[in-house]
């Protein structure tokens, strides 16, 4: 971010005199609410730091660090007293007196622009660092950003930049900020995630395609079975002995049938064995099957999901469908039957199959949102509500996730949703429901 870009925003920003609202929205975000002004968000990622404004951003979890606590708290309703930019620093300092509480404090707010260690630093009064988004060690940076330490300041140099020109309003040049890195962030990180489930979608080929033959395995049965039937048949010709390797027998077409007996002591014993390998044979190919089906589901969740990625219109919306790292795995099979979403803090559970959708129905607490597409099979989704109001946001995303992994056709559809306790299954995943409102979704 240019230095003539802080000073243009600084002086844009000085006509507010107080704070509302400050959290982080991403690992490297903050949304500010100046009073009632529109929300300003600070990217502080590493390279491409910078400000914008946007309307619907996406945030997937509610951060509750040190960091973002003392932030809460020693900024929100709080009164600005200075904003400053440094001179020959990208450095941009908010000073406020938090108006909470019973004894004033006065904290500033250091917002570092510099490039490979950009930062969100919280005083003192003294310049002590009370917290920081990134604590900095003296291993790393010639200056540290440890709590409890007097912060050093940068000494000022000269800023070799290109001229700044606003040949625009402030705010549609901070709603252009965003826009101008949407297209390259976007089809970025459209491109790493897709070749992230690809290669989920290429172990799950390799591993149906090392599955055995379920067809083989079924006609190894029947001919184990066979083999089993002629020997119990032959049992009182004693044409066959104890111990024999294999034995010519005629089959009931009077076929001849030349068959390898199993080590058994008596013809009876080398019968019940052949009787028990044709039952493991039938079983290994049941078991086949199932693992088969499971993993031809899993296989077009995630091609759905390639689907979904690349429609998504976002780079916060992809950052949700496929998180960087999941916090803990689901217990038992429930990664199989279910995935999980986060939304502004809310859990938007997915169901991938009709195990799935059972699982969710079963699961689901009464005052959870229950959503399902009007008069049409598809996946059922549950928010996750904690008794609390979902806000619009989060039930539009979860309509539209449960439309984007039901259905492959283009164009505009219903979505019905009421609470869990309005939700009567039956036959399975099966369900009448009352108390219900719609949402149109549209499929691109």
């Amino acid at each position: 971010m240019k230095h003539a870009e802080l000073v243009c925003i600084n002086d844009y920003l000085r006509q507010y005199r107080k704070i509302s609202s400050i959290y982080r929205v991403d690992d490297s975000v903050l949304r500010i609410i100046f009073e009632a002004g529109e929300p300003l968000f600070v990217d502080l990622g590493r390279g491409d730091s910078y400000m914008f404004f946007k309307e619907d951003f996406k945030q997937a979890k509610r951060y509750t660090a040190p960091f973002d606590v003392l932030l809460a708290k020693r900024f929100s309703n709080a009164k600005i007293e200075s904003m400053d930019v440094e001179e020959g620093n990208r450095i941009w300092r908010i000073g406020v007196l938090a108006s909470s509480s019973y004894k004033a404090m006065r904290t500033t707010l250091q917002l570092e622009f510099t490039g490979r260690n950009t930062n969100a630093i919280i005083l003192d009064e003294n310049e002590v660092v009370l917290e920081a988004m990134r604590h900095i060690d003296s291993s790393v940076s010639f200056r540290s950003v440890k709590v409890n330490e007097i912060l050093e300041k940068l000494p000022p140099k000269e800023l070799k930049e290109k001229p700044f020109d606003l040949n625009v309003t402030l705010e549609e040049y901070l709603k252009g900020s965003y826009e101008k890195r949407l297209h390259v962030k976007i089809e970025e990180i459209k491109k790493q995630k897709i070749a992230q489930v690809e290669k989920k979608i290429t172990k799950l080929i390799q591993a149906i395609d090392a599955l055995e033959n379920e067809a083989e395995l079924m006609l190894k049965s029947d001919e184990a079975q066979k083999e089993a039937t002629l020997v119990l048949a032959h049992l009182h010709t004693n044409v066959i002995k104890g111990y024999q390797e294999s034995v010519t027998l005629h089959d009931f077409e009077g076929n001849a049938v030349t068959i390898v007996l199993p080590q058994a002591q008596t013809p009876q014993m080398a019968a019940n064995l052949l009787f028990k390998k044709s039952k493991k044979l039938r079983q290994k190919a049941l078991s086949v099957h199932r693992q088969k089906e499971n993993l031809e589901e899993k296989r077009l969740f995630l091609e759905r999901m390639v689907g979904v990625i690349n429609a998504a219109h976002d780079p916060e919306e992809i950052q949700i469908l496929v998180p960087k790292q999941r916090k803990s795995k689901q217990k038992g099979d429930e990664s199989n039957l279910y995935e999980t979403f986060l939304l502004e803090g809310y859990r938007i559970l997915l169901g991938k199959n009709e195990k799935g959708n059972i699982a969710l129905l079963q699961e689901a607490k009464k005052n959870d949102i229950w959503l399902h597409v009007k008069d049409m099979p598809s996946s059922h989704v549950i928010i996750c509500t904690e008794k609390q109001n979902v806000p619009e946001l989060v039930l539009i995303f979860a309509a539209k996730l449960c439309v984007e992994f039901s259905l492959t056709q283009k164009g505009g559809y219903l979505v019905d949703y009421t609470k869990r306790k309005n939700v009567k299954p039956f036959d399975g995943a099966n369900v009448a429901y009352e108390e219900y409102q719609t949402l149109k979704i549209y499929k691109e």
